[in-house]
């Protein structure tokens, strides 16, 4: 757990308010701690450790090589020398990958200056940079080159030795650390670059829980080849922890085919909501066993969904849960 100095906005505490009592159904769905191995394939997600050296496309080519599998993606791209937390969805888990877009995000690393600059001095410069910064994307960037506005959530000097200035940094998504080095040499009158780069930390995704690519051509191996679920159970994990730095709306069993099939989310088919939900936020919206059902953005925050008793409360962003996993009862009606 992160302490107070080193929080991301997914860190945030909510508490779950239940705005009416039910019960659903044994016989529709499941828990996603209850997905065989098979349905992990086809929906879930990897902690993936990625290494020095491929790019996060290649890395995304050799889990489908290594899995069987049609469908990988990656959320958050690293370069090919930077290493550390590249989460991972597989097959239809890819629908979920746009949440950590708004997790933030921990890097650590080496900044090289090149001058001799006061040691004073770096850490004032690079605690100036916390806040609201503009940057331009590098040149070799796969994205417009237009200033932009990001977050830096904290920045810490760990360690000066001699011009290497060891730093650990937590930042919005879309955040070039690369420029930032840039930036702060030249606010240094220095000339700066990132010299290494480690990501530590993705939304609650964070390093020491992440595998390497052997650890899951192995898991993937005693599964196949000696029916030993263990490993592949603890490495291939459900869709629905990539969900886990948006707060979350439980709906009825009977709304949850409505909104596979499009709908937007009316108030009376909520159960229970998290606290702290503003408008135009985004949030999953989960069943009562857990399972994600779709990302929307909501129409009302946590209180006016509590206290309405009509309306809609949500439209759909993105349906993460297939057609006729729950019954279509919203047709009856």
């Amino acid at each position: 757990m992160a302490d107070k100095k080193h929080l991301l906005p997914s860190d945030k505490k909510r508490r779950r308010f239940i705005k009416v009592h039910a019960k659903t159904n044994k016989n529709y769905g499941k828990n996603p701690n209850e997905y065989s191995v098979k349905e992990l394939l086809d929906n879930g997600m990897i902690n993936l450790d990625k290494p020095c050296g491929p790019t996060s496309h290649q890395v995304d080519a050799w889990v489908k090589e290594i899995l069987g599998v049609e469908k990988v993606g990656h959320g958050g791209t690293l370069d090919p020398n930077a290493t550390g937390v590249l989460p991972i969805a597989i097959g239809d888990a890819t629908r979920a990958l746009q949440v950590l877009l708004s997790a933030g995000k921990e890097y650590v690393g080496v900044m090289k200056l090149h001058k001799n600059v006061d040691k004073k001095g770096v850490i004032e410069a690079c605690k100036s940079f916390v806040g609201e910064i503009n940057q331009v994307p590098p040149l070799r960037s796969a994205v417009k080159r237009v200033r932009r506005k990001r977050q830096i959530y904290y920045f810490d000097v760990i360690q000066i030795k001699d011009r290497d200035v060891l730093f650990r940094v937590g930042c919005e998504s879309g955040t070039y650390i690369r420029t930032l080095c840039v930036d702060i040499g030249k606010k240094l009158k220095s000339s700066a670059h990132l010299a290494e780069l480690r990501r530590t930390k993705v939304g609650h995704l964070i390093e020491e829980d992440s595998v390497i690519l052997h650890d899951l051509k192995d898991a993937y191996t005693f599964w196949k080849e000696d029916k030993n679920e263990v490993e592949i159970r603890s490495i291939v994990l459900p869709m629905e922890r990539l969900l886990e730095p948006i707060p979350k709306i439980v709906i009825r069993d009977s709304a949850v085919d409505a909104i596979c099939h499009g709908a937007s989310l009316a108030v009376p088919g909520v159960v229970e909501i998290d606290s702290d939900i503003k408008k135009d936020d985004l949030a999953a919206v989960l069943t009562l066993k857990d399972e994600g059902v779709a990302i929307v953005k909501t129409l009302m925050s946590t209180e006016e969904i509590i206290q309405k008793d009509n309306g809609v409360c949500a439209c759909l962003e993105r349906v993460l849960m297939n057609k006729g996993t729950y019954p279509p009862i919203w047709k009856k009606s």
